[in-house]
């Protein structure tokens, strides 16, 4: 498609040059570091290592990075008028959604691949389950990329980051939220219904675990199609206007 490479090498390249960008990059890498620190304490006093802790509290905190590595990448453009320009050049609809949000992945894709060090370390005080960090990996950087899409859908409704992070974030909340509720609630349908549409619920018992299901691969790639679909649509409308 015409115009991919050069939204993501444009958008990619944002992110390398915006002090922002590396705040959130140590941030992330702080939180995950405490976690693994934390579970490393445990592991040597307490109870087994868990070889896939860092990815298993990503699956939370990515309610709060999604949102800000996505917010300025429609948001921004559109406040500032740029975005009108953009679609104005040969540059298609789909290429400049796929673009960013393509950056975007590869750039949370890189933080997270920063975060192996934690299994070269387990690796060298004890043997952890390495099948299972590996499924816990992929299920986590799957999660990303669909909370990283729903976080440009939000950032595709308004001119605003900070309304754009506040979207997104009470989103993924309540994409979150939905295994919780699955646990309370009386109704075995229900419950399973609730598990079934929530974001953890298609990483907890599967990814986490060391399983690699097909239907949860589908989950989360059928969020960020439908997410990526519905930015299309208002990038889509922005150009009729």
């Amino acid at each position: 498609m015409i115009g991919v490479g050069t939204v993501f090498r444009r958008e990619l390249a944002a992110y390398f040059t915006s002090p922002i960008a590396y705040l959130i990059g140590a941030a992330f890498l702080l939180v995950t570091a405490l976690v693994f620190n934390s579970n490393l304490t445990l592991a040597l006093t307490q109870e087994p290592v868990n070889p896939a802790i860092v990815p298993n509290a990503l699956s939370f905190f990515l309610i709060f990075f999604g949102p800000v590595l996505t917010m300025r990448l429609l948001a921004e453009e559109a406040r500032e008028g740029t975005l009108e320009l953009l679609l104005t050049t040969p540059v298609t609809e789909v290429a400049i959604v796929l673009g960013k949000f393509l950056s975007a992945w590869v750039f949370y894709s890189l933080l997270l691949a920063a975060t192996l060090v934690y299994q070269i370390i387990l690796s060298n005080v004890t043997q952890p389950e390495t099948g299972q960090a590996i499924a816990a990996y992929i299920g986590i950087w799957l999660y990303g990329g669909a909370a990283l899409a729903v976080g440009l859908l939000c950032s595709a409704l308004t001119e605003s980051q900070v309304v754009a992070a506040f979207l997104s974030v009470a989103v993924l909340l309540l994409l979150y939220l939905g295994e919780l509720a699955g646990q309370i609630v009386a109704s075995i349908d229900m419950a399973n219904l609730l598990r079934r549409l929530s974001m953890p619920g298609h990483y907890i018992g599967s990814f986490a675990s060391g399983l690699v299901r097909f239907e949860d691969i589908i989950y989360y790639a059928g969020v960020i199609a439908i997410a990526l679909f519905l930015t299309l649509r208002l990038v889509e409308l922005r150009r009729l206007r």
